[in-house]
């Protein structure tokens, strides 16, 4: 229960931020809230080292952190997604009679927020709510080649920011580049028993009105089969049907 409190004092204190719009001091904040200042203190410190909120030395006031932001972000983008592509991504089952999905970045993985499968399709591992790093999979190549090239040396500054599978995937920022300049040149990301032996994946970003990547819409299908042509196209067509639908011009 005192764990409890304790997470509820914590949203307390965002909400409270949240409203506010601007740093307060932290005598402020126990103050609002009816809350010891000792309280206080502690909540403010274990928020901050988790990044949700940011302490300002030099005006003595706490403000929301980074990761604050991010969950409001992640959350404006995945519960309109979630409404407007569910449409989308059935419609691409029904067109290619394989499993889509549809995911979102999240630093250096993808998070899947759709998971659809086809009559019959096998039991992916790409699941709703499953994360798998963004450079072993079509959703997470897509999205990262739609990406500023800065945006990506930062999220990939060094050798250990990358995982491999049975010795496969991109090691290194070169190596990185060149799987992205290949989705950019073709128009799609493509992965081939990658995350699934046996399995190819086509992924197609989904930009917003900044051409921003907000996620990917995929179609997966065991290796060699059907028509990559056809499967491209309809992947393709749903991206830009969920693009449109979320203000991309």
């Amino acid at each position: 229960m005192a764990n409890a409190s304790a997470a509820g004092h914590g949203l307390d204190v965002l909400t409270l931020l949240a409203r506010r719009g601007e740093p307060m001091p932290a005598a402020t904040i126990a103050r609002e809230l009816d809350l010891p200042r000792s309280s206080v203190y502690h909540l403010l410190t274990v928020l901050a080292s988790r990044g949700f909120v940011r302490h300002l030395p030099d005006e003595r006031r706490y403000g929301l952190g980074v990761a604050a932001y991010e969950l409001g972000s992640a959350y404006q983008r995945q519960a309109p997604l979630q409404r407007v592509a569910r449409r989308a991504i059935d419609q691409l089952v029904d067109a290619t009679g394989h499993n889509a999905h549809l995911a979102v970045l999240h630093g250096r993985d993808v998070l899947y927020v759709i998971e659809q499968r086809a009559p019959g399709a096998p039991h992916l591992v790409s699941d709703v709510g499953v994360r798998l790093p963004a450079s072993l999979t079509a959703t997470g190549l897509a999205m990262l080649a739609e990406l500023p090239a800065a945006q990506v040396r930062a999220l990939y500054p060094g050798r250990d920011a990358y995982v491999q599978r049975s010795g496969r995937g991109p090691t290194s920022l070169v190596t990185l580049k060149r799987e992205l300049q290949a989705a950019r040149s073709r128009g799609y990301a493509l992965e081939d028993g990658l995350v699934t032996p046996g399995l190819s994946s086509v992924a197609v970003a989904v930009l917003d009105h900044n051409d921003y990547p907000a996620a990917a819409v995929a179609v997966t299908f065991p290796e060699g089969t059907g028509d990559l042509a056809l499967v491209v196209d309809a992947v393709r067509t749903a991206a830009d049907d969920i693009s449109r639908r979320i203000g991309r011009r």
